[in-house]
């Protein structure tokens, strides 16, 4: 059985529950696709099929580019019991025939919608001459890399520190508590600059605060040395109460919702509905201790990756954190990206889950997708191309016309 292009826009447009997966690897994936397709190479179906899709009974409509692996991917899918699989007809093509936009790259709609956020609201920058110039006159500034830890040590900013996105409404103010002081956000390419800095911008810092233009593409680009192998961060400090209440205003503002743990438990009992609870939280510290059930996803990852972590589009997101800024500043991005997201609200004692959540190995080299903003060997052209490619992302989205996204 089929189903059209048409369809499946129609399921988008109106926000049902409903899984566009593309059975290829990542080259390929990364080469063209639909906006809101999520990439499931057939060879890892076994492995994250079930951690991803948490609902058998959620449609799942399967698409190649006549590689011939999507009737594959249907019988293996529903032999792990789901149960309403259905091929896209004309695969990628018949996407391609019937008009519709295809987007390249990975993680593409959180990467347009980092975009839109500048095009709404202007998100302040700064190019890495500037940047550098500010460094070698020893100004008083606060370079905060919003990426994980570990592509931060891979490469930095000269004097940069380490706060991955979720925790910068948390840990800005320790890095920079005179706001006398410049924050300049940086990360690889653009969209956890972006977001990092309109996170700061929102909610209310006194501080200046810039986004680093491109990030370390842009360094690299205008000929400056990154280092390698820093190992700073800020850790939590400072006023907590005060950024809780920033993010909490932050979150209203887009409409996020609150519940308690009986109204979770409600939410978990409508089985018509897939349910993502995520821990946004860092790594170590989910592992000291989380609430049964949460899955780890820390929150800038989350909103910069959400179509890893939540394929189901239309889907619930739960959300929580022991001090409450990461979930609400996380989830006011999510919900800005279209997603119904709420914050779970209760403390965390009692018994709590330690270690990890058990999700899938991560997958080999094979297949993956060259990024061109990773690592430290990316020839000119491929930076100076990716650039170009998310410049003209909001023209793309408005094009499309199904990503549903708002900017407060």
């Amino acid at each position: 059985m089929t189903v059209t292009p048409y369809a499946v826009r129609s399921a988008l447009l109106s926000r049902r529950e409903i899984v566009l997966l593309d059975v290829r690897d990542e080259a390929p994936f990364a080469a063209g696709h639909p906006l809101f397709a999520a990439q499931l190479p057939l060879g890892r179906i076994a492995v994250e099929a079930e951690w991803r899709l948490p609902r058998k009974d959620v449609q799942v409509v399967v698409y190649d580019d006549g590689e011939g692996l999507a009737a594959f991917a249907v019988e293996e899918l529903r032999g792990l019991g789901f149960t309403q699989v259905e091929l896209l007809e004309g695969g990628l093509q018949g996407w391609r025939d019937a008009g519709y936009e295809l987007f390249e790259d990975v993680n593409s709609y959180s990467k347009a919608f980092g975009e839109l956020v500048e095009h709404r609201r202007g998100t302040p920058s700064l190019p890495a001459e500037d940047v550098q110039a500010l460094i070698d006159e020893k100004a008083d500034i606060a370079i905060l890399d919003a990426r994980r830890f570990d592509e931060y040590a891979t490469m930095s900013i000269p004097g940069g520190r380490s706060v991955p996105g979720a925790e910068l409404v948390l840990r800005a103010p320790v890095a920079a508590p005179d706001p006398d002081t410049t924050i300049i956000v940086n990360c690889a390419g653009r969209t956890r600059s972006l977001i990092g800095a309109q996170s700061l911008i929102n909610a209310g810092l006194p501080n200046r605060v810039f986004a680093l233009r491109n990030g370390t593409i842009g360094w690299t680009l205008a000929g400056q040395q990154l280092e390698h192998g820093r190992q700073e961060s800020i850790e939590v400090g400072g006023d907590v109460d005060a950024a809780r209440t920033r993010a909490r205003e932050v979150a209203y503002r887009a409409g996020v919702r609150r519940i308690d743990l009986a109204q979770l438990a409600e939410l978990k009992a409508e089985t018509h509905r897939t349910l993502y609870c995520f821990d946004v939280r860092q790594p170590d510290v989910y592992a000291a201790g989380h609430l049964p059930g949460f899955r780890n996803a820390p929150g800038g990852q989350l909103v910069q990756e959400t179509d890893h972590f939540a394929p189901v589009r239309g889907a619930r997101i739960v959300l929580s954190d022991d001090l409450g800024p990461r979930a609400d500043m996380t989830a006011s991005w999510l919900a800005q990206l279209g997603w119904e997201v709420l914050v779970l609200e209760t403390e965390f004692s009692g018994q709590l889950e330690t270690g990890t959540d058990g999700a899938p190995p991560p997958r080999g080299p094979e297949g993956r997708y060259k990024r061109p903003y990773e690592g430290t060997d990316n020839p000119r052209a491929a930076m100076e191309a990716y650039l170009e490619w998310e410049y003209g992302l909001v023209a793309q989205l408005e094009r499309d016309g199904t990503h549903g996204f708002f900017v407060i």
